[in-house]
C-alpha cells in the first residue's frame, strides 16, 4: 500500500465518513460509533477534505482539522486520514474510484449523516456514488423526513434496506442504501462556527 494511506486486509469491511471537520464534534464521534456497532465495520476511517465543492469558503488547514479529528474520535479500530489530499481529488466520486482500484479485496460503506442525503442529488456523479459502494446514512436531528423525501431516496427507493438488517449492507452488492434512526446528537460544525468556537 502507499505510504500515508491507512492498511487494510482482504475481506475487511470499511466505512468511510467523508467531510470538512471544520470543526470536527461529537455528532461526527457518535454517528462513527453507531456505524461500527450497527453495521457491524472492521474500520471507519474519516476522509478529511482538503475542502468541501459546495461550500464558497475554504475550510481551516487541514494539520489543524486533522489533529482537532484525532484528538475527539480515538478509538482503535478508527483512522484519521488526509485520503484527498494525498490522492488529489475533489470529488467523491472520484475518490471512491481510486479506493476501490486500491484496495480491491476491501467491501467500502459510504456514511453520510441525513443531512447529507437531502442534498446529496447535488453531488457530483451522485448517482455513481450510489452505483459504487453501499451507502449508510445516520439520522440528524430535523432531517429524518427530509432526507426520506429527498431526490436520492426516490431515485433507489427499492434499494433501500429496513433497518433490521444494517449488518448484512456492507455485504450488499450496490446500489444498496439504509435509513438508521435512533439516538442523535444535536452539534454541528456550521453552529460552533457561529459561535466563535473555532476561529
Amino acid at each position: 500500500m502507499k505510504f500515508g494511506f491507512p492498511t487494510a486486509r482482504a475481506g475487511m469491511t470499511i466505512g468511510l465518513l467523508g467531510g470538512s471537520f471544520d470543526p470536527p464534534h461529537s455528532g461526527h464521534v457518535h454517528i462513527t460509533r453507531q456505524a461500527l456497532r450497527r453495521l457491524g465495520l472492521s474500520q471507519v476511517w474519516w476522509l478529511v477534505s482538503p475542502g468541501n465543492p459546495l461550500k464558497p469558503k475554504g475550510p481551516q488547514p487541514m494539520a489543524r482539522r486533522l489533529a482537532a479529528s484525532r484528538a475527539i474520535m480515538q478509538h482503535p479500530r478508527v483512522k484519521i486520514t488526509d485520503i484527498e489530499a494525498r490522492l488529489g481529488t475533489r470529488y467523491t466520486a472520484q475518490t471512491l474510484a481510486h479506493l476501490v482500484a486500491l484496495y480491491p479485496a476491501v467491501r467500502f460503506v459510504w456514511l453520510m449523516g441525513a443531512d447529507n442525503l437531502v442534498q446529496f442529488h447535488l453531488w457530483d456523479q451522485w448517482e455513481e456514488i450510489a452505483q459504487r459502494v453501499p451507502i449508510a446514512v445516520l439520522a440528524r436531528p430535523g432531517q429524518k423526513l427530509r432526507a426520506g423525501l429527498s431526490p436520492m431516496a426516490q431515485r433507489f427507493a427499492r434499494y433501500r434496506m429496513p433497518s433490521a438488517q444494517a449488518g448484512a449492507l456492507a455485504l450488499r452488492a450496490p446500489p444498496a442504501w439504509i435509513l438508521l434512526g435512533g439516538p442523535m446528537v444535536d452539534q454541528s460544525s456550521t453552529r460552533l462556527r457561529a459561535e466563535g468556537q473555532w476561529t
